[in-house]
C-alpha cells in the first residue's frame, strides 16, 4: 500500500468510527478530496491488500467492524456495532480503546453470551472459542470464516 491508500483507509475508518455505519464512497470522496470513482479504485486496492473487504463497489468489513448485520453485537462508545467474529468483537474495544459489551451466542447450543470488556479485559477470562478454519486459511473465504 502507498501513501495515499493508506490515507483513504484512514479516512474510511475515521469516517466509520464518526457516523456508527459504514461510508459512502462519496462521503469519504468529500472528506479526502477525491471523486468517488477514485475511492472505490482505492478500495480496490485496499481489499486486495486484504486491508479491507468489499461486496461489489460497497463496504462489507473494515476490520474489526462490519458494515452487514452478524451474530456479534457490541456496546461500545455510546452506539452499538457489528463485528465480523467473536475475535473481531475484541477489536471493536480495543480499536476504539473502550470498555464495552459484546452479545451473541454459542454457535453449538444457542445459549445467549454477554462479555463485558472492562480495561481491555474480559470480564470471563475462562470463555474459549474455536475458529473453524486455520488462520492461514481466512482469506481465501473471509466472509465466512
Amino acid at each position: 500500500m502507498d501513501a495515499a491508500d493508506i490515507d483513504l483507509r484512514n479516512v474510511t475508518y475515521r469516517l466509520l468510527v464518526e457516523h456508527g455505519r459504514a461510508p459512502t464512497a462519496e462521503e469519504v470522496g468529500a472528506a479526502a478530496g477525491l471523486v468517488a470513482d477514485e475511492v472505490a479504485r482505492g478500495w480496490r486496492r485496499l481489499h486486495d491488500a486484504h486491508a479491507l473487504v468489499l461486496d461489489g463497489t460497497e463496504l462489507r468489513m473494515a476490520h474489526p467492524f462490519s458494515a452487514v448485520p452478524t451474530a456479534y453485537r457490541v456496546e461500545a462508545a455510546s452506539r452499538w456495532w457489528y463485528a465480523n467474529c467473536a475475535w473481531d468483537a475484541f477489536g471493536i474495544c480495543a480499536a476504539l480503546g473502550v470498555d464495552g459489551e459484546i452479545l451473541t451466542s454459542c454457535p453449538d447450543c444457542g445459549e445467549a453470551i454477554a462479555v463485558r470488556v472492562r480495561d481491555a479485559r474480559p470480564d470471563d477470562e475462562s470463555l474459549l472459542f474455536h475458529c473453524l478454519v486455520p488462520a492461514r486459511q481466512w482469506w481465501e473465504d473471509i466472509v465466512f470464516t
